[in-house]
């Protein structure tokens, strides 16, 4: 099941027409995130009640995605789930539209990659915006493709949705704001937890799928300089393979912050066509992934 979902994903990708008329699972958990952060992120005991608003979050993914798996439909519902729930053909476009903006200008370039990142866009040169467009391929190669993949395969359509509501939850509320920093913890730390094996694996996929495991003794100790303790593996796998430096200084709300560089021999102001070897990157390891999933497959029919 997971081996056709990641093909239909491949394949379809997010469709315009279908969710123009209905709402995406991740716009329907969104607003479930939005909706507790409104009734329950006011007054005291606010970490307990983030943890109380994950709690519902994940028990209601589990509990949807556990009645879709009892359907009798031959899983066909649970392949939907998984492929819609999948999003490596959406990644690879976003990034991609990156590197068709740059050639374009700077100006369609920061326009582009500000829809995949969080960091201010105005101002970015050629290199930043590559750099930026780089670094959230890596990641989301991570959170988007590999992470539900892996949580599909442990625990069905149920822990993949489940997975899928605390990483959704993260990106709204896990921020340490003075807003959210109470409420938002135990999203973000869930999000740790779930990500922490994912995030290994991405980076080992990336290595293999492209013959550069020479690079791996280098990787633990550059991914421990990011600020995630799992976003920093994929980004510092992908960067001697691309040979470009990632990281460095970066500006959020009008402030500037200065992190260490990834890979600092490599090309600190890459551009377009580095851009394009990210998105071949991205296919070369969900191709990986869709092998390691088939032959896992095979195995254990075998075994059974």
């Amino acid at each position: 099941m997971l081996a056709i979902a990641l093909i239909l994903d491949a394949i379809f990708g997010e469709p315009d027409r279908l969710w123009s008329r209905a709402p995406h699972p991740a716009v329907a958990m969104g607003r479930a995130v939005g909706a507790l952060d409104g009734r329950l992120n006011r007054g005291t005991h606010r970490r307990a009640k983030g943890v109380l608003a994950v709690a519902l979050l994940v028990t209601g993914a589990l509990a949807v995605g556990g009645a879709i798996a009892w359907l009798p439909d031959l899983g066909l519902l649970e392949i939907a789930g998984a492929a819609i729930l999948l999003a490596q053909r959406s990644l690879v476009d976003h990034v991609r539209a990156v590197a068709v903006g740059l050639r374009q200008g700077l100006p369609e370039g920061r326009r582009a990659v500000a829809m995949i990142v969080g960091r201010d866009t105005e101002g970015m040169d050629e290199g930043q915006i590559a750099r930026a467009a780089i670094e959230s391929a890596a990641e989301n190669l991570s959170d988007g493709v590999v992470a539900p993949a892996f949580w599909f395969a442990v625990a069905g359509l149920p822990g993949m949705m489940a997975y899928k509501a605390v990483n959704t939850a993260d990106s709204m509320i896990g921020y340490r704001t003075p807003r959210h920093e109470a409420f938002g913890w135990a999203a973000a730390r869930l999000d740790d937890v779930l990500n922490w094996i994912p995030a290994r694996l991405t980076a080992i996929l990336i290595l293999l799928t492209h013959g550069a495991w020479r690079h791996w003794p280098r990787v633990p100790g550059d991914a421990r300089l990011h600020r995630s303790p799992n976003a920093g593996w994929p980004e510092a796998a992908l960067a001697p393979v691309l040979d470009v430096a990632l990281a460095g200084p970066r500006s959020y709300n009008g402030k500037v912050e200065v992190f260490p560089w990834v890979n600092p021999a490599g090309r600190r102001g890459p551009g377009p066509e580095e851009i394009d070897r990210a998105c071949t990157a991205l296919w070369r390891s969900w191709a990986g992934l869709l092998a390691i999933t088939i032959l896992v497959g095979a195995i254990g029919s075998v075994m059974i």
